[in-house]
C-alpha cells in the first residue's frame, strides 16, 4: 500500500505535493494519511478530492485517516467534506451526519453537474456573502451581486467545458499571521477534460507547433478565446479577471501540468508554472482580501 501523508497544513500553496503522489504510476492500493492535518482550506479539501479520484482509478478505491484533531475533523463536517468522501473513499469519512454550518462558511462542498447547480450555487450563498462580504472583509452591499455573478461563472465553466462533474466550496478566514486581514476563498475543481481539450477544435491550429496547455491556458486567460467560435460567447474567465483585479485578489486556474495567475502585490506567486504533474481538468483558486482602504 502507498500512503501519502498529508501535512499539517493543506491550502493552495502546498497542495501540489499531493496530487503529484496521487497520479503516480504505482497501481497499489493508496492511503491518504491526513492525521497530523490541523489546517485546510477549501482549496485543499477538493484537492483531496480530486486526488482521491484519480488514485481510485488503478481499480482499487482509496482509504483516508481522517485527523486527530476534533476541531479539524468539525470543521470538515460543517464544510460537507464526509458526504462528498463518501463515494471516494473507503473510510468512515461518508458516515458523519453533516452539522449545521458555522456563520463564516459561504459554501459548503457542492456537487456541480448541471446549470440547475449553478443557480441553485448562487441562490444559496447570497444571504451568507451579504454579512461576510460587508462585516468581513468591507466590501459595500452591492458587492453581492459581483461576488454572485463570479460564483455562477466559475460553476459554468464545469457545466459548460469539464464534460464532468466537478465542486465549489467557498470560506471566509482572518489571516491576521499571514497577511493580516480577512480573505474570502472560492475553489472550484473539476476532473474534466481540462482548458486544452476544450479549446483544441476551435484554436490549436492558429497556434500550430506552440499549442500546449501553457499555450492554451494563455489563450483562454489573457486573449479570452473560448470554445465557442461566434464573439460574445464563454467570456466568463475575463468577467471573473476584471472583478477579481478590482478587489486586489488572486485568480489562478490550474489544467493539464500548468497553472497560470493573476497576483496582486502582496502575493509572492508567479504568474506563469509549468511542468507539474499532469492534472486532468481544471481547478480555479480565487481569494478576495479584505479592503484597507
Amino acid at each position: 500500500m502507498r500512503v501519502i501523508e498529508i501535512p499539517r497544513s493543506l491550502d493552495y500553496r502546498n497542495v501540489e505535493h499531493i496530487y503529484e503522489q496521487a497520479a503516480g504510476d504505482d497501481s497499489s492500493p493508496v492511503l491518504f494519511d491526513a492525521r497530523r492535518l490541523r489546517w485546510i482550506d477549501p482549496n485543499g479539501m477538493l484537492l483531496l478530492l480530486a486526488a482521491g479520484q484519480v488514485a481510485a482509478r488503478s481499480g482499487t478505491a482509496p482509504r483516508i485517516s481522517l485527523p486527530a484533531r476534533q476541531e479539524v475533523t468539525g470543521y470538515l463536517e460543517r464544510m460537507g467534506f464526509h458526504h462528498a468522501a463518501a463515494g471516494i473513499f473507503r473510510s468512515g469519512a461518508g458516515t458523519r451526519r453533516r452539522s449545521r454550518s458555522a456563520s463564516d462558511v459561504l459554501l459548503e462542498i457542492t456537487p456541480v453537474t448541471t446549470n440547475s447547480d449553478v443557480h441553485d450555487v448562487v441562490d444559496r450563498v447570497q444571504a451568507r456573502a451579504g454579512a461576510i462580504l460587508s462585516t468581513a472583509l468591507r466590501y459595500p452591499r452591492s458587492a453581492v451581486v459581483q461576488f454572485s455573478v463570479i460564483l455562477s461563472e466559475v460553476c459554468q465553466n464545469i457545466v459548460e467545458h469539464a464534460e464532468a462533474p466537478g465542486w465549489v466550496a467557498a470560506q471566509a478566514y482572518n489571516w491576521q499571521k499571514r497577511l493580516g486581514r480577512h480573505v474570502a476563498v472560492i475553489a472550484v475543481s473539476d476532473l474534466g477534460c481540462g482548458f486544452r481539450a476544450s479549446l483544441e477544435a476551435e484554436h490549436a491550429a492558429r497556434f500550430g507547433d506552440r499549442w500546449g496547455d501553457a499555450t492554451a491556458l494563455e489563450a483562454a486567460f489573457l486573449l479570452g478565446l473560448t470554445r465557442f467560435a461566434d464573439t460574445g460567447r464563454g467570456q466568463g474567465i475575463q468577467q471573473i479577471r476584471k472583478q477579481v483585479g478590482r478587489w486586489q485578489g488572486i485568480l489562478s486556474i490550474r489544467s493539464g501540468t500548468v497553472r497560470i495567475a493573476d497576483t496582486p502585490d502582496w502575493s509572492s506567486r508567479p504568474p506563469l508554472e509549468e511542468g507539474l504533474t499532469h492534472f486532468p481538468g481544471s481547478q480555479i483558486n480565487i481569494i478576495l482580501p479584505e479592503r484597507t482602504g
